[in-house]
């Protein structure tokens, strides 16, 4: 298959009217046009077409879907789906508009495509022990001919809130690939099918506010979200369409825990903390 074409968003964006968005995604003609290069699973970029409306997307089919040991089989697009429910649970918005159904390779996830800003820096390797204000440590990285430099990531309430949903799904595999911030000065958040396990996966560069009390936007929106977790409300019944009941039962304790300590999680030593490659 070529290599994907760009192709402009459209008229259907991500921040503007979701439900638009998700009618276009989930009702509309899908046309791949290529394959995204380097993921470890089947990416297609799409567009997608209804009603006069048409907006680049990418489409993830199950059966494209690497195998892996510590996830059942055929599970990463529900995964997917799941963790932009979430993250519209706690009100952020920080995963792009993302849909379960039919395609040209047969069951799989859709997502709206996200226009990357290339000049927006979230991520840098410094010199030196000690980030400079504005920025977060995370930790020592190999660059080269014995040299070591400091990784840091920005400072920014996106990504705190970003930390706070990785935390919530359990992800095992936030790299800065998947960090998306756009020329308006939103930030989306893409590739989650690594998530919901219920053994402790978090694998994450934003480990910057580890150990730090959670801001009270966070405190409000987890609450929130314990309420929208109780058996029978909208959000549990849709959960348990897309995980097992023993993953959401996880979901409602890692909720539990982060409002009991009041802080953001530190590493635990049981699971690599970082993801590698970490970009």
């Amino acid at each position: 298959m070529p290599a994907p074409e760009r192709i402009p968003p459209g008229g259907v964006t991500a921040h503007g009217d979701r439900a638009g968005a998700l009618r276009l995604l989930g009702e509309g003609e899908l046309t791949v046009r290529g394959r995204i290069p380097g993921a470890s699973n089947a990416v297609l970029l799409c567009t997608v077409a209804y009603e006069g409306e048409e907006a680049a997307c990418v489409y993830k089919p199950v059966t494209g879907e690497r195998p892996l040991w510590d996830f059942p089989d055929g599970t990463l697009a529900e995964r997917e789906v799941a963790a932009w429910e979430v993250s519209e649970a706690l009100g952020w918005g920080l995963v792009p508009p993302t849909v379960l159904r039919d395609g040209p390779h047969g069951r799989g996830m859709v997502q709206l495509w996200i226009e990357a800003d290339p000049d927006a820096g979230l991520l840098a390797l410094v010199d030196g022990d000690e980030p400079d204000d504005g920025w977060k440590a995370v930790g020592f990285a190999e660059v080269g001919e014995g040299r070591t430099a400091l990784l840091v990531h920005a400072d920014d309430d996106r990504l705190r809130r970003l930390a706070v949903l990785d935390a919530v799904i359990n992800n095992g595999d936030r790299k800065g690939g998947h960090l998306l911030p756009s020329a308006d000065g939103a930030l989306y958040a893409i590739d989650h099918g690594v998530t919901f396990n219920a053994d402790a996966k978090l694998r994450t560069l934003l480990w910057g506010w580890a150990g730090e009390p959670l801001p009270p936007d966070a405190v409000a929106a987890l609450a929130r979200l314990a309420d929208a977790l109780r058996p029978g409300e909208p959000l549990a019944t849709r959960l348990a369409e897309l995980l097992t009941a023993t993953e959401v039962d996880a979901v409602r304790g890692r909720v539990d825990r982060l409002r009991g300590a009041g802080t953001h999680p530190v590493p635990t030593g049981e699971w690599p903390a970082i993801p590698w490659p970490p970009v």
